[in-house]
Parts: structure tokens; sequence; C-alpha cells
């Protein structure tokens, strides 16, 4: 299995910077067996039947990008350089791993400041990383990263424009209540709560689970042998009421359909150990691609995904390769929007 195998044309036209409104207004493409029908997200309730399950990732994503100052006093008087943080995961010790740059202008023990009051002081660097100590802690640094911070858009939207207050909202999901996350599972973007009290009134039930998604999620596969790439880890849960409840759903002949390969990442995860879903938490690097054998899924809705990535490589363990290229092929054609803010697909398998 070769990473060009998962490679494909995407016009740079066909990558959105802004989401659909209302976000239910998102086109959807459905691949059911041979077939592709074109719809959009309020319709999603055609393809679903009383008795499936939704799997809904509730993180949160936390305004993680920070813009700052680092002053230094030399023999030429007061010097600044301009410091950009992208947070990227707590420590246990109230310390923060983070992106900076640029990393090599910030000496340990140095202090960013940044706005609201908010500063950090440089601990270490660590394999091109920082970790970091604020000043405040608990409420007083939610608050304050509130304030200063940016949501952390994906690259391939950063570099088209900067985060704004309105990204506030788009990039954030309508049940996200775990706050932890540095990047939004983004095929949950497209509901509202007036489909949701839809799909609830014709018997689709929901499972909340939580993966707190990390920015490692846009790092690019480096390794032309796939099977040899390194997932990174990401934190999750799958509380017993959760597992109970997609059991439930697959004894009584229901489908368990994650939102996200986030959701669907999650779920498998909880369920290497036995074949069969179970309470679960830790950290997962689980790393999906064709010939995977899923325990619990039995469909998936998701965005369209890079080409050369992780994300390409598992809906092709879902679909089988050649029918994701079919699927690809449409997309393109039928100009959907690709990526995080982009249309989503239904993919359920032959």
């Amino acid at each position: 299995m070769k990473l060009s195998d998962f490679d494909f044309d995407l016009p740079e036209a066909l990558i959105a910077t802004r989401p659909a409104r209302p976000r239910t207004s998102a086109r959807l493409l459905v691949a059911q067996g041979d077939a592709i029908t074109d719809a959009v997200v309020r319709d999603l309730g055609q393809w679903l039947h009383p008795g499936d399950r939704l799997i809904l990732n509730d993180t949160a994503v936390i305004p993680a990008r920070l813009s700052g100052a680092r002053r230094r006093l030399g023999p030429e008087g007061e010097t600044r350089a301009k410091i950009e943080v992208t947070l990227l995961e707590p420590g246990g010790d109230g310390t923060w791993s983070a992106m900076v740059k640029p990393l090599k202008k910030l000496r340990e023990g140095e202090v960013v400041e940044f706005a609201a009051g908010l500063q950090a002081e440089l601990l270490a660097k660590e394999d091109g990383q920082a970790r970091l100590r604020f000043n405040l802690e608990g409420a007083a640094f939610d608050t304050a990263l509130a304030e200063a911070g940016a949501m952390p858009l994906p690259p391939y939207i950063a570099a088209r424009r900067a985060a704004d207050e309105q990204d506030k909202t788009d990039y954030q999901t309508v049940w996200a209540r775990n706050p932890g996350a540095v990047a939004a599972p983004t095929a949950s973007l497209h509901f509202d709560d007036a489909l949701l009290a839809e799909l609830r009134e014709m018997g689709v039930a929901f499972s909340h689970v939580t993966l707190h998604v990390g920015a490692g999620t846009f790092l690019p596969v480096k390794v032309e042998d796939v099977t040899t790439h390194k997932m990174h880890a990401e934190w999750g849960e799958v509380s017993e009421s959760a597992a109970a409840e997609i059991a439930a759903t697959k004894a009584a002949g229901g489908r368990v359909i994650p939102v996200g390969t986030t959701a669907l990442r999650l779920i498998e995860s909880a369920a290497r150990a036995t074949g069969q879903i179970a309470p679960w938490q830790g950290e997962t690097d689980i790393f999906i691609y064709p010939g995977f054998e899923f325990r619990v899924t039995d469909a998936l809705m998701t965005n369209f995904h890079l080409p050369r990535s992780t994300l390409m490589m598992l809906v092709s363990a879902l679909m089988g390769p050649e029918r994701i290229r079919a699927i690809y092929d449409h997309a393109v054609r039928g100009d959907y929007r690709f990526f995080s803010y982009g249309d989503a697909s239904l993919l359920i398998p032959g």
C-alpha cells in the first residue's frame, strides 16, 4: 500500500474557507452500495432508520491560537519579537505543550505576553515544541484564553484568512461540552438543534463520546509505505452508558453511525481488546487503513478529506479504495466543497 494510492487532484477553488449557512444547507453526498445521490444535510433523515444510533463527539474546541510578544533587554535597549503560540495539550503538572513560531527567538525562562493579562513562560524546548507555564490557572485561565485566543483554524484555511469572532461559533458543534480539542470534529458542524430534534422524533438515537482532537490530525504522512506511518495519540473516553447504548443498538439490529472520523476512531479503539464495544478511557493512536476490520461501525458521516491523508485511508478502509476513488471523482466533478468547512458525505458500505 503506497501513499500515492490515496492521492487525487483537487482544484484549490473547492477548499472551503467558510461554512454553509445555515449549517444544514451544506451538501450531502450519499454513497450507498453502488449508488451515489446528491442531497443536502437537512435531508439526512431520508437515509436513516428508526433504531439507528448516531455517535457524536462532544469535545469542545478551545481558542488555542495566541498572538503575543517577547520583550528582551540588551546592550541596545529593549527589543520585541512577535510570537505565535498554538496550544496542543495540557500536562498533568499545569503546563502546556505548544507550537511556537518562531521558536528560535525564544529562550528558556523568557515570558511571552498576550492580551487579557495572560502570560506564558518557556520552560523547555522538546522535539520542536515548547513546554509553557501560564501565569493563570483554572477559571481565570479559561476566561483570559477566551478573550485573548482565536480558534485554531486548520492550516489550509489559516493560509487564506485569519480566524475571527465568527469562527468561535462556526468552528464549534452545537453539542460541544468538554473543552480540550484544538481541532473540530468537522462532520458534526453540519447539525443544528432543529435537525437533531427531527431525527430524534423519527426514532434515531444519539450517544455522546469524547475525543479531544489534536493538531496532529493535520500532520502529513511522510512515508511511502503507509503501513509504517505512526499516528499521533489523542485522549478519548467512551462512558459506561455510551458503551451500553451502542451495544444495545447492535443487539437490536440497529446501525451504529459515527458522525465524523474522530467518533469512529474512538469507538473502534474501545472495541479493539474484545472485539465488542466496552467502556474505555485513555490515549488512542489507532490507524485505520484498507484491511482494517470494523467491529462497531456500520456507516459513517464525514466531510471530504485531504489527498494522501490518514483520513483518506480510513474512508478507503470502510468503503474500499476503488469505491472511494469513484466517490471523490464524483465530488470533484460536482463541485462539492472540501475539508473542515466543506460539505458532507454519508458512506454506507454495500
